[in-house]
């Protein structure tokens, strides 16, 4: 059985999912139902003002600020002249995007979808390229592209995930394959696609039965997400703590993905379930700016609006009998190495990261340490 684990705690004011990878947290979400995002989300909304000089417009959708629409984010015509991909990202029109006043026109009624929530005084960023993901592939009906993730390596898969997709997708839409339908049958992909198909036929009509502004669909909650993208042959268990939650979530599997429904466990401990994993100890080790080495060493961090910095100590480490300086170095930087690379996941950091590993004076040690983090960074 595999070492990872999903882990849901349901049963108070927010959902908590942990994703747990040979005994060690890796992913941590939350999300709490009153204050659940928008991201996802598509709405019918109504063009308020065109602002030519940002090339972007304000669009409602009906919540508390309008939301914010960039004219590269409109979807048109020529977005529909794309060769065969293999990303797995969404695509996007080359070359420089129409002018914003002959794309929309206040008072439009225009379908589009919220890619990023708002914040502070800023609106939600939406855009028209619509994107519905489902476990094995990723709808996108107003853009033709077929995308296969580069991690399906397999020549084979790789043709037959295509030709499957091609005989499917109607004119003018694509469809990303993920990662996961690599060890899905043809069965379960058609069944995922037609889902999709569904879906959009469905938001659609709602399209037309409604005025804007309007929320036409909303994504899937926090923990069904999470099993729909994680759940695979290499997982082990899915172990919920509430009843209502843990027979939503068989519901949810045995519908989309029976095969894995012996997965779904029930938690039966007297402990909190944080507790009992032992990732409440994780969360509030994540919370701190040191974080120390199983050798004996640390790691600082040190989080700016510009970057986030990172040191790497050797502390208490003195190395094992026998070894030079440098080889304790070398094995601090290493250990120090996979470390960042697990943090940098639960802490959920990105942009710019500037690490600080102890020096070493032999060049092939520097190049061990830059592998090893790069091997970690792909996990």
């Amino acid at each position: 059985m595999s070492d990872s684990v999903i882990v849901v705690s349901g049963d108070g004011p927010e959902t908590r999912v942990a994703l747990i990878e040979n005994g060690i947290l890796s992913e941590l979400y939350i999300e709490r139902e009153r204050e659940r995002g928008t991201v996802g989300n598509v709405y019918k909304g109504k063009v308020l003002r065109v602002l030519p000089g940002m090339q972007a417009a304000f669009v409602d959708i009906g919540e508390e600020k309008a939301a914010f629409l960039y004219a590269g984010d409109i979807a048109t015509a020529n977005s529909n002249d794309r060769s065969e991909g293999d990303d797995e990202g969404m695509p996007r029109r080359s070359g420089k995007p129409a002018n914003i006043a002959d794309l929309v026109r206040p008072g439009q009624e225009i379908l589009v979808q919220v890619v990023k929530d708002p914040i502070s005084s800023k609106g939600a960023r939406i855009t028209t390229y619509i994107s519905l993901p489902g476990r094995n592939v990723v709808f996108m009906p107003t853009v033709s592209h077929i995308g296969i993730s580069r991690r399906i390596a397999s020549d084979r898969h790789r043709k037959r995930l295509r030709r499957l997709v091609d005989q499917m997708r109607p004119q003018g839409s694509g469809f990303i394959v993920r990662t996961v339908a690599e060890h899905s049958s043809n069965g379960q992909v058609r069944g995922d696609m037609d889902y999709l198909l569904r879906l959009w036929a469905n938001i659609k009509v709602n399209e037309r039965m409604h005025r804007a502004p309007v929320l036409l669909y909303r994504d899937l909650n926090l923990m069904l997400r999470v099993v729909r993208d994680h759940l695979s042959p290499e997982l082990g268990r899915v172990i919920v703590d509430d009843r209502v939650e843990h027979d939503r979530l068989v519901r949810f599997v045995s519908a989309f993905m029976p095969d894995y429904v012996d997965k779904i466990e029930l938690y039966s401990g007297r402990e909190p379930i944080f507790d009992g994993y032992g990732i409440e100890q994780e969360i509030n080790r994540a919370l701190e700016r040191k974080v120390p080495l199983k050798s004996g060493g640390s790691l600082i961090f040190d989080q700016g609006e510009a970057l986030t910095a990172i040191d790497v100590n050797t502390g208490k480490f003195v190395g094992a009998k026998g070894k030079t300086l440098e080889e304790t170095i070398t094995q601090t930087n290493l250990e120090a190495a996979a470390e960042i690379a697990d943090q940098l996941r639960l802490r959920n950091l990105g942009g710019l990261v500037i690490i600080d590993f102890i020096d070493m004076d032999k060049e092939s040690n520097r190049r061990k340490v830059y592998r090893k983090l790069q091997e970690s960074l792909r996990r």
